[in-house]
């Protein structure tokens, strides 16, 4: 009989962590095309992105530095709250954040340098806030952009597997995600169960393509 908690774990994963990268990502994506000096841009550009191009198992040992029962912050939360960042789902949270960030950010800032300036000029001229041409011209033309970048995010929180290993642990029941319960049934020998997991995450990743292409269809049939 197939255990659905790694299907239940995954679910939870991936929705808060696209609920956290989802707003940090478009924020900082806003913060870097506003940003006037290329050199700063460039570092902060290289480091947002760093996570997509690394191997996730070495982002999976730099998060584990930093968020262990030894590094910085995972002793700060250990010493003042007694709560053990590693080795938990709280981990599997974070690793999913780090490793799909750079796909919401990058998607993001693309969406919005292909928005026209002179509309965001033309907002300034008539006195617009830069928050509020934030939202009502460039979000608005970027928004398909912006919308497949958070599928694509989502997907990819969800097939987080290197990073997880690294930080999380494969523990039953607590952080035995979606692709770590298919490593674990292939390693045991039960490529029935393996399979089960594995159809799973192909009908959700192909659900989560074909939101993005119809969202960007509608969107440009609207334009037209």
């Amino acid at each position: 009989m197939m255990d659905w908690s790694p299907i239940f774990i995954s679910m939870k994963t991936a929705s808060l962590s696209i609920f956290i990268t989802f707003f940090v990502g478009l924020f900082v994506a806003w913060g870097i095309v506003k940003m006037k000096n290329d050199a700063i841009k460039i570092v902060l550009d290289g480091i947002f992105t760093l996570p997509i191009v690394l191997p996730p198992t070495v982002v999976g040992f730099f998060l584990l530095y930093v968020f262990g029962v030894r590094g910085p912050i995972g002793r700060f939360f250990i010493d003042f709250f007694s709560v053990k960042i590693a080795f938990s789902w709280s981990a599997t949270v974070i690793a999913a954040v780090v490793m799909s960030f750079p796909l919401m950010y990058r998607s993001a800032r693309s969406a919005f340098e292909q928005v026209d300036s002179n509309l965001l000029d033309a907002g300034r001229t008539l006195g617009m806030s830069e928050w509020k041409i934030f939202r009502k011209i460039l979000l608005t033309n970027a928004l398909p952009g912006v919308i497949g970048g958070g599928i694509l995010a989502y997907a990819r929180g969800l097939g987080e597997f290197g990073a997880t290993a690294m930080l999380a642990g494969n523990i039953a029941g607590q952080t035995r995600t979606l692709p770590m319960a298919v490593y674990s049934e292939v390693a045991a020998g039960n490529m029935g169960s393996a399979f089960d997991y594995v159809i799973f995450i192909v009908i959700i990743a192909f659900f989560a393509i074909f939101i993005m292409d119809y969202v960007t269809i509608r969107k440009e049939k609207q334009w037209k």
